[in-house]
């Protein structure tokens, strides 16, 4: 009998924040939820969460053996709150800048419902606000643009399928650039992103458009190759097996693969040695690639050999 808990909706407002983590996102909060008497606990990774924000979440529910039902979150969207209770919580929460609770007080009972919309498309409204000037209008324009950003980056991940644990890490890394730069060589995922290697970040690319012999692509694949090799203890390789089994493993040509080789050199995220062997040998098997901090770490030891 198959007892994995099934996967379900859930949306409500952010009562309270028990526990959350700068680093990873994880988060443990309290939740309004509309039609349950008491709030709902909810766990997961999450970007920047503040009370009075409402989160429409995909997950599951699950039974801790100390602290009881919670739903796990897998994915999630953030949206301002609705009610005048979640936007006076949202606004002095410190998430936009500029806004403290008592001046969140202010601006709600000047606006009422109206408040967001306010913030959202004539920010210069505020300034009838007693506390308010031109500086702070400015510093709480530009916050709640970022958190526009956010709410729309969470969106553009989950749609090529990043789970909301990876896109905090993402988010952390590039800031509100991250969809840009995910759209400019999603690739960079596989070297810059903890968790996320190379076949992931492949098919990330094919959902954006990345044909099989983007140079972007080869150039990631080989560098994945080359580290996969070196942890089966290959310092280094050699160019024409290489060349083949990059070849192989990304459905392209070879000559595709010597561009990409030689793209990588140039970058200097791979070192090409030329070894004395036999000169009926082809060039490119008296050839040696390294990934560069391989490269380093093995000729610093020469050199120091050497010294002996």
């Amino acid at each position: 009998m198959n007892h994995e808990p099934e996967t379900t909706h859930l949306t409500g407002r952010i009562e309270k924040i028990t526990y959350t983590s700068e680093e990873t996102g994880y988060t443990v909060a309290r939740l309004i939820v509309q039609g349950r008497k008491d709030p709902v606990t909810v766990v997961g990774n999450l970007i920047s969460p503040v009370p009075g924000e409402s989160l429409i979440m995909k997950g599951e529910w699950t039974k801790h053996p100390r602290f009881g039902e919670q739903f796990k979150i897998l994915e999630y969207s953030g949206a301002a709150p609705e009610s005048l209770p979640g936007i006076e919580k949202y606004r002095g929460s410190g998430l936009i800048k500029g806004i403290g609770p008592v001046m969140a007080q202010r601006i709600v009972k000047k606006f009422g419902k109206k408040t967001l919309d306010i913030i959202e498309k004539d920010t210069e409204k505020l300034s009838s606000v007693e506390g308010i000037g031109e500086k702070r209008i400015a510093v709480i324009r530009k916050a709640w643009d970022d958190q526009k950003e956010i709410r729309a980056l969470m969106l553009f991940l989950h749609a090529y399928g990043i789970g909301t644990g990876y896109a905090v890490k993402i988010f952390r890394k590039y800031g509100n650039r991250a969809a840009a730069i995910m759209k400019e060589n999603p690739y960079r995922l596989a070297v810059d992103i903890s968790g996320i290697g190379f076949i992931t970040a492949d098919k990330i690319g094919a959902k954006l458009g990345f044909s099989k012999n983007a140079k972007e692509r080869i150039e990631s694949g080989i560098i994945y190759l080359l580290f996969t090799l070196s942890e089966e203890g290959h310092v280094y390789y050699p160019m024409s097996a290489l060349t083949e089994q990059a070849a192989e493993m990304l459905g392209v040509g070879t000559d595709d693969i010597r561009k990409g080789i030689k793209a990588a050199e140039t970058a200097g995220k791979i070192v090409i040695e030329d070894f004395d062997g036999d000169d009926e040998k082809k060039e490119d098997e008296k050839k040696g690639v390294f990934l560069a901090k391989y490269h380093y770490g093995e000729t610093g030891v020469s050199a120091l050999f050497g010294k002996i």
